[in-house]
């Protein structure tokens, strides 16, 4: 099949409204449950500031109320998509806001809060409102049975692309001899009735071997029509165990809504949307701009597939370093402890003065502000500007050490650079980050 024809061959859309609908309610459970389970509260709203993205300093958030106002917003749009009302304004503004509450603080940092942006992105292009939606009842014009198949693959891809980065990411020593798992599980001794099933080697082994291969499989057995049932069990025992021990909030069940675009049309059409006109005629509308939507397309999965490795080309472990960390799939890969002590030294008078961090930031945000040395850089830069307001020019050295995954702490900054006279490079390697092993 010529790949034009494969692409915008038409196929019966009832994948796509079902996911809308899904979509939408996650979306709203997520918003409304960021506010509800305080998430908003400790992230947003009690921090003097917040470390933002380099690049987006000036994203910061609303005073006051006003990030319960912004997210009380996100939730009713995330109503309106699923509904269908005014379908694509609400996804590309929900998009927008989401994605700004992302690159505003580092805090709470989630892979899927990064998939909801790029899946948001993609929807918003998509005709998820032209049936089952408010859009196609008060227009009937624009209802359509139909979809282009790119709307399928381009989901499909996407999720291939995760999958596949976090399966090789798993592929190092401290996964591969259980140090990573047992990290991960000794926390959760206590959980009622599985809390001691979590503990035992046994069960470690399969946690880990079973989610490089689930990672690594799973797309392609969906793919495969012969393994496609056992593969849609596998994959709600998989996500369900995630929800359960990790409370990693929407992720695993978005993960599931995903697999509406693996099955048969028709199937999706029987179970969901009977009374729906289903698809059969297997037309090629070819849009007048194809060639611009598979630059754009093209372009896309370019930088979906070379983002995550980035951080091959960066000096040092990534694991030790966090260079190229962000937007690469890396899930649940390590955990890192970090001792820090932040000095300033006046330039003028040599007078030296230890910070204490409760006076400027959260219980959150100091973890970070200790471990990770984009922020600990970021965290210099603020100190630097609030006492040049003060009108005193200073140096900022730190003492930092960190441990990752439980190994012995090590010396992670090196502590004769004045962090104030440095830049932070996105692409290359910051040599004041000392060397891991």
């Amino acid at each position: 099949m010529p790949f034009k024809t494969l692409l915008f061959k038409q196929i019966d859309n009832s994948a796509l409204i079902v996911f809308r609908v899904i979509f939408g309610l996650l979306l709203f459970l997520e918003s409304v449950g960021a506010i509800f389970t305080g998430w908003v509260r400790r992230t947003l709203v009690e921090p003097e500031f917040t470390f933002s993205f380099i690049g987006f300093e000036w994203l910061q958030p609303l005073p006051g109320n006003g990030m319960y106002v912004y997210y009380v917003v996100m939730g009713i749009l995330a109503l309106m998509i699923m509904v269908g009302y005014k379908y694509r304004f609400a996804m590309i503004l929900y998009t927008i806001l989401w994605a700004g509450t992302y690159f505003m603080q580092k805090a709470s940092y989630n892979n899927h809060y990064y998939l909801l942006i790029l899946i948001g992105s993609i929807m918003a292009w998509l005709p998820a409102h032209k049936n089952y939606s408010i859009d196609a009842n008060r227009d009937p014009s624009i209802k359509s049975e139909a979809m282009p198949n790119w709307g399928r693959l381009v989901i499909i891809l996407q999720l291939f692309i995760v999958y596949t980065y976090a399966s090789i990411a798993k592929m190092y020593p401290d996964w591969l001899d259980l140090t990573v798992a047992k990290n991960l599980m000794h926390s959760r001794k206590d959980y009622f009735l599985i809390g001691d099933i979590l503990q035992r080697e046994w069960f470690l082994y399969i946690l880990t071997y079973v989610g490089i291969l689930f990672d690594l499989l799973i797309v392609p057995l969906l793919l495969w029509k012969k393994t496609r049932k056992w593969a849609f069990f596998a994959s709600i025992f998989f996500h369900l165990f995630n929800s359960i021990v990790f409370q990693i909030g929407i992720f695993p069940y978005l993960s599931l809504a995903f697999i509406v675009f693996f099955f048969e049309p028709e199937i999706i059409q029987k179970l969901f949307l009977r009374k729906k006109e289903f698809y059969d005629k297997h037309e090629v509308i070819l849009p007048k701009k194809k060639n611009i939507w598979m630059t754009v397309l093209s372009i896309y999965f370019i930088i979906q597939v070379i983002l995550p490795i980035r951080h091959w080309f960066i000096k040092d472990a990534v694991l030790w370093t966090e260079e190229g960390h962000r937007l690469s799939w890396r899930m649940m890969l390590r955990s890192k402890t970090g001792i820090i002590n932040y000095k300033i030294v006046d330039k003028n008078t040599g007078e030296t003065t230890l910070i204490n961090l409760d006076d400027y930031l959260t219980k959150k945000q100091k973890r970070i502000a200790a471990s990770k040395a984009d922020v600990i850089w970021q965290f210099a830069q603020r100190l630097h500007r609030e006492y040049a307001k003060k009108g005193r020019d200073i140096s900022v050295f730190v003492d930092s050490k960190i441990s990752v995954n439980g190994k012995p702490f090590k010396q992670f900054i090196d502590s004769k650079t004045d962090l104030t006279e440095v830049k932070w490079d996105a692409f290359k390697h910051n040599d004041w980050i000392l060397p891991s092993e």
